[in-house]
């Protein structure tokens, strides 16, 4: 399937992907990154958010960083927090206007990332500027039981939340960062997409779906299926749910602030956090 062209690169960019135990992977995501990105942007940056792992991704990342100084930089947790604690993390170190992430797997190719800035650039009906570009995977290589959990968990979300976008955890999206201004999150698991996308609607920001290529895991292992994930998205789930019924203004002020402070152009990140790059 061609990728779009598009139709001009943005002011600023930045990436970020989380990986634990992507080792097979982090330096060929880099690479592609480093290549395709000048396409898309006049400047940016590319962050990897290592979630504890052990399998020496966060090494190899250092290493990316070292090459790379002005372009890559690393962010490092002690241990393995969950994905949705990286996707923070993440979010926290982007340091320009739009900020855009895939997960760290490969299954999403870093050209596509065009479909996503090419919508942003047209905007919405009338003009109105798009605050989110959300991808949903055009056809999803992934295990059935995976396709079985998504198709009852996409239900639940339009039902019990009016959630009605096709692909809520598509790894694949593109926010701009002012419009996360505001936002707070309690997830450190699997509902984090979710919960961001349920918390922007609530604050009456505008997204857009754009489908996108998705492509099989060829190294690493994937946890999205694992009980525990699922069990942590379940109850997370339900939390957001029973204290936005109760009090929407209260559950909206709960969690930590997606963004931190920019400091003199650099990046204030969580205490425990060693940035490398």
């Amino acid at each position: 399937m061609s990728v779009p062209t598009t139709r001009r690169r943005v002011p600023a960019l930045s990436y970020f992907f989380p990986a634990h135990d992507e080792a097979e992977n982090v330096e060929t995501l880099v690479i592609e990154a480093l290549a395709e990105l000048p396409r898309l942007a006049d400047r940016f940056e590319i962050v990897c958010v290592d979630d504890g792992s052990r399998d020496g991704t966060g090494d190899i990342a250092d290493r990316l960083a070292a090459e790379h100084p002005d372009l890559v930089r690393v962010v490092h947790h002690d241990t393995n927090r969950g994905y949705g604690a990286a996707l923070r993390s993440g979010f926290r170190a982007a340091r320009y206007d739009l900020v855009c992430f895939t997960d760290g797997d490969l299954q999403f190719r870093v050209a596509d990332l065009t479909r996503l800035v090419d919508r942003l650039v047209a905007g919405g009906e009338g003009g109105r500027s798009l605050d989110v570009v959300a991808g949903y995977r055009l056809e999803r290589a992934d295990p059935a039981i995976r396709l079985a959990y998504a198709r009852i968990y996409r239900a639940c979300l339009r039902i019990f939340f009016g959630l009605s976008l096709r692909d809520v955890d598509c790894a694949c999206k593109l926010v701009r960062r002012e419009a996360l201004k505001g936002i707070r999150l309690e997830s450190r698991g699997a509902f984090l997409s979710a919960e961001l996308l349920i918390k922007l609607r609530e604050m009456g920001r505008r997204a857009v779906e754009v489908g996108v290529p998705h492509h099989p895991r060829t190294a690493g292992q994937a946890s999205g299926a694992d009980p525990r994930v699922v069990l942590r998205a379940v109850r997370d789930f339900w939390a957001l749910r029973l204290r936005l019924w109760a009090d929407r203004r209260v559950a909206l002020r709960r969690g930590e602030p997606v963004l931190g402070p920019l400091l003199d152009g650099g990046v204030m990140v969580e205490a425990s956090d060693a940035v490398g790059g």
